[in-house]
């Protein structure tokens, strides 16, 4: 029998399907923001159709954020940003990267470089607010008005390893991801109490690698297949052994579950992705199954929430925005105002900043119409954008979950 993935079309194919109906122009947050942008359906599709030479790349197609939203709107199926990655891959095969981009690509080695000096993460910490106040950062084209996400005192990994939990025989796999793990270590802990709470055991895999979201969008293309082969393979052995995968970011999930796929024709990567689940996607499978606990308790608070385009992307829903809205006393309002502009390391770059401020204005402003003092988001670079955007405090849906359980 044939398998399913030799019938799937892959990502180049769906260029065809382009009818030119500009959806994808109309949704796409870069191009109302930024008319330098061409627009997607001519950068992705057009070029992938016709075929045009390396000479002709279209230039405009660095102005891509990758957040998804022409896929999103798209009639005709066509993996739009994706194609736009794959040409930006293919440039990058034969052009020097820039050092910015190497920087934002790699956070993942940077951080293994910092967890292995003692007292590195404090040093490292100062050494960027020292760098940032002398422009270092934006003489190498980083935007300097920006402050670079801080080290956590120590990793989720090696807090995990003090973590007492409750043996259960239930278990299940957390991908923390290089941003939870170096940066936001309490959203992996809350995580871990909201599992507990309903008879879950949380094991980890040292073995696992940055998802390679960052190398992606800044054209490491053949260097995040690497990346994708290893994780696969550690997904497709714990799927054999009835174990799911969860991750608590967005942008991590739904590289596992469909950009691996997109991006890459190995036929594991249409394998595993049955294995991977966002977190309150996997929260919404457990009360399927009648098993979760409900047993919240009251929390007397206003909240914003922000859907994070790569959420959106996955088509599962608003699954932690529903969650939070059963929470007895609470208060929670979508703000449904689009993409936040920060679309992973794209607002980093001093040449985007601008434009990614200017996308974000909408959010921005209706998190000031609500008039909540915390903003909740899946995602962490979406919370660091509306941060410096809107001087709001933000935390991870799971944080108040676990509140919510008294954890």
């Amino acid at each position: 029998m044939e398998k399913e993935f030799e019938r799937e079309e892959t990502t180049p194919d769906t260029a065809d399907h382009c009818i030119a109906c500009s959806c994808c122009v109309a949704n796409c947050p870069v191009t109302e923001a930024a008319r330098e942008f061409a627009g997607p359906k001519l950068v992705g599709p057009a070029h992938s159709r016709m075929k045009f030479s390396q000479e002709d790349i279209e230039r405009s197609l660095d102005y891509c954020s990758n957040c998804k939203n022409c896929e999103i709107t798209c009639p005709s199926g066509v993996r739009v940003a994706t194609l736009n990655m794959l040409q930006r891959g293919e440039y990058y095969r034969t052009h020097k990267h820039s050092q910015r981009d190497d920087m934002l690509a790699h956070g993942e080695r940077m951080s293994k470089l910092v967890r292995a000096l003692p007292l590195g993460a404090t040093f490292a910490n100062l050494g960027m607010k020292i760098g940032k106040a002398l422009g270092v950062f934006s003489a190498v084209g980083m935007a300097g008005e920006r402050s670079l996400p801080a080290f956590a005192s120590e990793s989720f990994y090696s807090l995990f390893k003090k973590l007492p939990q409750k043996p259960y025989e239930k278990k299940v796999l957390f991908y923390p991801g290089c941003y939870i793990n170096e940066y936001e270590p309490q959203i992996g802990i809350a995580f871990i109490k909201v599992m507990q709470q309903n008879g879950y055991e949380v094991i980890t895999d040292r073995e696992f690698i940055c998802c390679g979201s960052p190398m992606v969008a800044t054209g490491y293309l053949d260097e995040a297949h690497e990346h994708a082969k290893k994780n696969a393979a550690r997904i497709l052995s714990w799927k054999a052994k009835g174990l799911p995968i969860v991750a608590c970011c967005t942008s991590c999930s739904l590289m596992l579950k469909h950009e691996y796929h997109e991006l890459f024709e190995d036929p594991e990567m249409h394998e595993i992705a049955s294995g991977v689940y966002d977190a309150f996607e996997f929260l919404e499978l457990i009360e399927e199954r009648g098993e979760l606990n409900e047993n919240f308790k009251s929390i007397d608070h206003l909240y914003s929430y922000h859907a994070p385009c790569h959420l959106r992307a996955s088509g599962i829903g608003l699954p932690s925005y529903n969650f939070l809205k059963r929470i007895p006393g609470l208060s929670i309002e979508e703000l449904a105002a689009g993409c936040c502009g920060m679309s992973g390391n794209f607002g980093f770059k001093a040449d985007k900043y601008d434009v990614s401020m200017k996308i974000g204005e909408k959010v921005f402003q209706r998190i000031a119409e609500i008039g909540a003092d915390t903003v909740v988001s899946d995602c962490g670079t979406c919370r660091l954008q509306i941060r410096h955007g809107s001087g709001k405090k933000t935390c991870h849906p799971i944080e108040i979950l676990a509140q919510a359980y008294n954890a």
